[in-house]
C-alpha cells in the first residue's frame, strides 16, 4: 500500500513538471508594485495630491490662526472684567462683547472641524480614484502583453498572502516582464494619447448633421 501511495504521489508531481517541460504552459511574472511606483503618471499624480494636501493644510492653518486670535481676544476681555476699576456699565458692555465672541468662536470650532473632516475625505477619495485609474492602466498593459505572447498564467511578484508571506516565493528572472510593462507605460506620447482616448470615450457622440 505504501508503495502504491508513493507511486501515485510521484506521478502527481511529475504531471505538472512534464507539462512545463513540454512547453504546454507559458508562465510570466510582473511586479505590479514596482510598475506602479515607476510609472511616470504615478509620480505626476503624487505631486498633484501633495499640492492639494499643502493647499488644504494652509487653509486649515489660516483658520486655526484666526481661531487663536479670537481666543486671545476673549482672554483679554476676561482680564478686563476682573479689574475692580471697571465701571458697572463698562462691565456689562464688556461681558456682552465677550459672550458674543464666545458664541462666534464656538461656530469657528465647528467650521474648522467640518473643514478638516471634509478635506480629509475629499483627499482620500481623490487618492483612491487616481490609484484605481493607474492600476487599471497598468493592468490593461499587462493583459495586452499576455495576449500578445500567449501566456497561460501571470503572477504578481509583489502580491502578499493574508499571512504577510509573499504569494510568489520563487521564479526565474527570465519569466519576469516588469521592465517591458514599465517601458510601455512610460513611452513618450502614450500618456497624452491615453488621456485623449479616455476623454473621447467619455464624451457622448453628437448626432450627425443632415
Amino acid at each position: 500500500m505504501k508503495k502504491s501511495l508513493s507511486t501515485i504521489l510521484a506521478l502527481a508531481l511529475a504531471l505538472p513538471i512534464a507539462a512545463f517541460a513540454q512547453g504546454t504552459m507559458k508562465i510570466g511574472t510582473v511586479d505590479m508594485q514596482r510598475a506602479f511606483k515607476e510609472y511616470n503618471k504615478t509620480k505626476e499624480a503624487e505631486v498633484k495630491i501633495n499640492d492639494a494636501k499643502n493647499a488644504a493644510k494652509k487653509e486649515y492653518d489660516d483658520r486655526a490662526e484666526s481661531y487663536k486670535k479670537a481666543l486671545d481676544e476673549i482672554n483679554n476681555l476676561n482680564k478686563q472684567l476682573e479689574s475692580p476699576a471697571l465701571s458697572a456699565d463698562k462691565k456689562t458692555q464688556t461681558a456682552k462683547e465677550r459672550d458674543d465672541k464666545i458664541a462666534n468662536i464656538k461656530n469657528m470650532e465647528r467650521e474648522i472641524n467640518d473643514f478638516r473632516q471634509t478635506r480629509e475625505r475629499q483627499l482620500q477619495e481623490q487618492l483612491m480614484r487616481v490609484r484605481e485609474g493607474i492600476v487599471k492602466e497598468i493592468t490593461d498593459v499587462v493583459i495586452d502583453k499576455v495576449k500578445a505572447t500567449n501566456m497561460d498564467l501571470v503572477f504578481d511578484k509583489s502580491g502578499m498572502s493574508i499571512n504577510g508571506v509573499p504569494f510568489l516565493l520563487y521564479s526565474h528572472d527570465n519569466v519576469d516582464f516588469t521592465n517591458d510593462i514599465i517601458a510601455v507605460l512610460n513611452k513618450p506620447g502614450r500618456a497624452a494619447s491615453s488621456t485623449a482616448k479616455a476623454t473621447s470615450s467619455a464624451t457622448p457622440a453628437r448626432a450627425a448633421k443632415p
